[in-house]
């Protein structure tokens, strides 16, 4: 995929008109790849059926129970991941999608069985879990014995090149060490959360969790600063875009060729654009 960069702060509003715009119910605050779940935002959408897709559709993907599913961009782009590092032979897929019961019953197990300290630290509350969104999955080292709540990934091998090559593929590790008092989850080797790309690379260059990421990109409004980001095939613009009051939004829409749309789970949604180099290098 190239090399990327990260180019810092653009000043779209000198030199970018204004194009069109999108009006959108507010209720999408709480839809896409960069919602943030935690125990100050609970998940407030169930994803639809539609939007999930079971593991086995990639037959070539272990899984430690039968029907597990995840969001279908999550998982397309887990397969490609697994195909990159050379994994898909030793990397298990322990736990993707969960229903609010399935996370009410973890929650209750785990504390029966290791107690309310340890559950704290590593099970989310019900309704707090990214589990139920579909966008992340846990993941281990193929073995005999698994642990369902902490599964061992180590640091080295083909785990470690999952681990390097995952941004790429628009995955962050969620949990990371030294990021526990604002994830309020202590180091997770085995969560990755599916953000999308490039935003999983900006998190990684800057050591940024979601928590980080999410309030950094409130100050990259429209018609302001935003936050600029180049690879080999695009230049991505992403701003922020704050829910108004009411039913639905106005988004305001930079010329582009493609873009995407998030919700944040707080107070509005983020807007990347692509313009694509290969349609302007035939111009």
């Amino acid at each position: 995929m190239g090399q990327n960069n990260l180019a810092g702060r653009h000043q779209s509003g000198r030199h970018i008109t204004f194009h069109t715009s999108i009006q959108t119910a507010n209720s999408g605050v709480h839809k896409g790849h960069l919602v943030l779940i935690n125990r100050e935002n609970p998940i407030r959408q169930i994803p639809s059926s539609d939007r999930l897709a079971p593991i086995r559709s990639f037959p070539a993907i272990h899984t430690l129970k039968d029907g597990m599913r995840l969001e279908r961009t999550c998982l397309r782009q887990l397969a490609e991941l697994l195909h990159a590092s050379e994994g898909i032979d030793d990397i298990i897929a322990v736990s993707g999608y969960r229903t609010k019961h399935d996370q009410e019953q973890i929650y209750s197990s785990s504390l029966a069985d290791n107690g309310a300290d340890y559950t704290a630290r590593y099970v989310a509350l019900p309704d707090r879990s990214e589990h139920q969104t579909g966008l992340a999955i846990d993941v281990g080292r193929l073995s005999k014995e698994i642990d369902f709540i902490a599964p061992a990934f180590p640091d080295t091998d083909v785990y470690k090149t999952f681990k390097q090559l995952a941004a790429r593929f628009g995955f962050i590790q969620r949990y990371k060490e030294g990021k526990e008092a604002l994830t309020q989850i202590s180091c997770e080797p085995w969560h990755f959360r599916y953000i999308g790309y490039p935003h999983a690379d900006i998190m990684e260059r800057n050591d940024w969790c979601l928590e980080e990421y999410i309030d950094v990109l409130r100050s990259y409004v429209y018609g302001s600063e935003h936050l600029l980001f180049e690879d080999d095939h695009s230049l991505a613009e992403i701003y922020f875009v704050a829910a108004d009051t009411g039913a639905s939004t106005s988004i305001p829409l930079i010329p582009c060729d493609r873009f995407s749309l998030s919700g944040n789970n707080v107070d509005g949604f983020i807007v990347t654009a692509f313009k694509d180099k290969s349609r302007r290098s035939h111009v």
